[in-house]
């Protein structure tokens, strides 16, 4: 049974959007990782992201904090309430980290 050319025609224009849609779809996005500045404390402690991927810190105290790393990767300036700082991890690895004014505030990101 021979098939009729608008049958061909819509066939291959639905391949057509289908191979455009694999193409042009977004791949899929770490989720934003945000590490949270409250009572003194980074919450979560310890978060592990893959290479590429960015940390967030929000300080949600009312006093100042940073976020400095003890290997000197990164730092902060004084985050006051509300202020957040971003930092891009491209290489694995653990990466330890505190607050300079509140040094007993400790955490770590690993990047695989």
């Amino acid at each position: 049974m021979p098939v009729s050319p608008l049958k061909s025609v819509a066939v291959a224009l639905a391949l057509t959007i289908a191979a455009a849609g694999a193409v042009i779809a977004p791949a899929h996005a770490q989720a934003p990782v945000t590490v949270s500045i409250k009572n003194f404390d980074f919450s979560p402690m310890a978060v592990t992201v893959p290479a590429g991927a960015s940390v967030t810190w929000k300080n949600l105290d009312g006093e100042p904090h940073t976020v400095t790393s003890t290997d000197g990767l990164f730092r902060s300036g004084a985050l006051d309430q509300d202020d957040s700082f971003t930092f891009k991890f491209t290489k694995p690895g653990v990466y330890h980290y505190l607050c300079s004014i509140h040094p007993k505030m400790v955490a770590t990101v690993t990047v695989k």
